[in-house]
């Protein structure tokens, strides 16, 4: 069951932010099913933008709720300045949303915000003014009682020993670049590795701490043992989408030649067994089998190369056109 709570009791800290950021950035808001939120989220994230003398956008993501959230949504917003409404005719998930929302933003600075209200919409200008220190990314670490401790600990422990992450908060409020998540593939359910693999890619990643409160009113969307298990593939398939899909002969090259080599290895000691009388059928047959295998895997590495090359024009391509794009959106600004 859900814990009811009051209006937070503590407001945030206090931020300065400057005043060309202070209009450049979208707060993101996927949801689902949120209908019972919606009205306090709007009214708070409002009360907000006016006490820090904030201009940002509100781009709400209907992740295909069967509620009525959609319409909650749109009466809510209207009261708003700056309000886009998007929404999936069904349910995608958070990544999809986040994309959604990104495309729609016209800012160059995104704030991912659930829509539980488990965070205060007051963290919105603290996270602001730490990018100005120069961060690409800036996360926010929970403070506070969690849901599933056990669950999001092994996915940040993980991810800090084997990316070497300068954040022990990889799912929890964020701000960064419209740019970093252009420059990244986003898969289903990889808004989770966002910062790592932002961050292997060497955009700069900070965190502060953030409070957690209890959710208000509705349950989490997000539970089950079986996402654990789909987290974890997920990790080992970032893992090796970041160590081994620039370099993939690093992997299946040398693989194939430590097997070839075994072979190798093997059909010498059979040569000389079978010299001695002491013939091995068997010791043949792996021979034959290593040789396959090595071989197919130094060829399957050799085309993954030619893969590699292929992506590598392709993304050198995708960001000639993101700069061509920035370099007209801001001879645009300039003339208006």
């Amino acid at each position: 069951m859900s814990q009811a709570a009051a209006t937070p009791s503590r407001q945030p800290a206090e931020a300065r932010v400057g005043s060309a950021l202070a209009r450049d950035f979208s707060v993101i808001i996927p949801a689902l099913n949120e209908s019972e939120n919606i009205a306090e989220l709007f009214g708070e994230l409002d009360a907000t933008f006016r006490e820090y003398d904030l201009d940002g956008e509100i781009i709400f993501v209907d992740d295909g709720s069967t509620d009525d959230s959609l319409e909650v949504a749109r009466r809510e917003g209207a009261k708003l300045r700056r309000f886009r409404l998007e929404s999936h005719a069904r349910n995608l998930g958070k990544t999809e949303a986040l994309v959604t929302g990104a495309r729609a933003a016209a800012t160059d600075w995104l704030v991912l915000f659930d829509a539980d209200l488990q965070h205060h919409p007051g963290e919105i200008p603290r996270l602001l003014a730490e990018v100005e220190k120069g961060y690409d990314i800036v996360c926010g670490r929970k403070v506070g009682k969690y849901q599933k401790p056990v669950v999001s600990g092994i996915y940040n422990w993980l991810s800090r020993r084997v990316f070497d992450v300068p954040a022990r908060d990889l799912n929890s409020i964020k701000i960064f670049r419209k740019a970093v998540l252009e420059d990244i593939q986003m898969r289903h359910d990889w808004h989770r590795f966002f910062v790592v693999i932002a961050h292997v890619q060497g955009y700069r990643v900070g965190e502060i701490d953030v409070t957690l409160y209890p959710r208000r009113k509705g349950v989490s969307k997000y539970g089950g043992t079986g996402r654990v298990f789909v987290g974890l593939l997920d990790l080992v398939a970032v893992w090796f989408l970041l160590l081994f899909s620039r370099k993939p002969m690093l992997l299946f090259g040398f693989t194939g030649l430590v097997l070839v080599g075994l072979g190798l290895v093997v059909g010498v000691v059979a040569i000389v067994m079978r010299l001695m009388g002491q013939g091995f059928r068997p010791m043949l047959d792996l021979v034959v089998l290593l040789g396959i295998m090595g071989a197919s895997l130094f060829g399957f590495g050799l085309v993954a190369e030619m893969v590699a090359a292929l992506r590598a024009d392709v993304d050198e391509l995708r960001d000639s056109i993101r700069r061509l794009r920035d370099r007209e959106g801001r001879e645009q600004r300039g003339d208006d």
